[in-house]
């Protein structure tokens, strides 16, 4: 079973930064991409970052372009999410996932989420 990991999420000052990692393991498997995505209170979860785990597609949300940059760790199976010039906005559970491949197509993984809270 694959699981999912997040962590380096905590309270910061605006206009500080932050760097969430996220592993996946649990047996051989291979990944498609992972990416983040946040969900603030009272909010839906959106789409924050993505990349692709074969050659550097990267996509981002606007309102963090320029600020968040993804990356990845193909031989730890990590990805981690750069955010600098953090905004009280940005304050939320980010959460990450991993779409792996499997027989009936693709299977998205999710992690439990890391608390970012960004102070004013």
């Amino acid at each position: 079973q694959v699981q999912v990991v997040e962590s380096g999420g905590g309270l910061v000052q605006a206009g500080g930064s932050l760097r969430l990692s996220c592993a996946a393991s649990g047996g051989a498997f291979s990944i498609l991409a992972m990416g983040w995505f946040r969900q603030a209170a009272g909010k839906e979860r959106e789409f924050v970052a993505r990349i692709s785990w074969s050659g550097s597609s990267t996509d981002y949300v606007d309102s963090v372009k320029g600020r968040f940059t993804i990356s990845r760790d193909n031989a730890k199976n990590t990805v981690y999410l750069q955010m600098n010039s953090l905004k009280p906005e940005d304050t939320a559970v980010y959460y990450c996932k991993a779409t792996i491949p499997t027989i009936a197509g693709e299977t998205d993984y999710w992690g439990q989420g890391t608390q970012v809270t960004v102070s004013s």
